[in-house]
């Protein structure tokens, strides 16, 4: 089927393993151009000159944390630099392993950067891209977890649910600017990182992860 979105310019995050890295392969398999954003630096080159040649696509490489400012500056730019961007996956996040009564201040401002102002800063700075090219499309992953929330994690679980509600409050700010924002709420999807999570969860009742 053919989706309609060859010669589209798509920002991932996250995109060096896992989720983000699926979807930048179904991306460029329909023929999108894109911009992949993660913090490993030299995985995320790997990955996106085998994603450019496989599919014939062009995948520019973006080494940043989008949990700080110059992170999320340098993916505008770089989207900026293919002449903007029409689609944005704000995808990266990681689980956490906490409870309320112990987790630190330092601790939710991290998870809610990571989470919740990525996803601000990269609107801000690729929505108005997008306006400029008649429309676009901004997709948050959030998490099963925005709205049935786990014992064990609940600054993601919180910061999750944050990252929904800016998704639907962005959706009502952009659609007149022909920009459609959705949210993705999925359940456990058998990542690198959610291993670590499960090896951890296991790790002192001797459990199989």
């Amino acid at each position: 089927m053919d989706l309609g979105l060859k010669g589209k310019i798509a920002v991932i995050t996250g995109a060096s393993v896992g989720i983000g890295l699926a979807i930048a392969e179904g991306l460029a398999a329909e023929g999108s151009n894109l911009v992949l954003a993660a913090r490993g630096g030299e995985r995320l080159e790997a990955e996106a000159a085998r994603i450019a040649g496989k599919y014939g696509v062009s995948a520019t490489a973006v080494a940043a944390d989008v949990a700080t400012v110059a992170g999320t500056e340098a993916i505008i730019a770089a989207a900026a630099e293919k002449g903007g961007a029409d689609i944005l996956i704000n995808n990266a996040g990681t689980g956490s392993n906490e409870t309320v009564m112990e987790a630190p201040d330092e601790k939710w401002q991290a998870y809610w950067d990571l989470h919740v102002m990525a996803a601000v800063r990269l609107a801000r700075g690729i929505a108005p891209q997008m306006k400029r090219r008649g429309g676009g499309v901004i997709l948050h992953n959030a998490s099963i977890c925005a709205v049935q929330p786990l014992w064990y994690e609940p600054i993601y679980n919180v910061s999750k649910s944050a990252l929904m509600m800016f998704s639907k409050t962005l959706s009502t700010e952009l659609i007149p600017d022909n920009i459609r924002v959705n949210c993705v709420n999925a359940g456990l999807i058998l990542t690198p990182d959610w291993i670590k999570t499960a090896k951890q969860l296991t790790a002192e009742s001797g459990g199989n992860w």
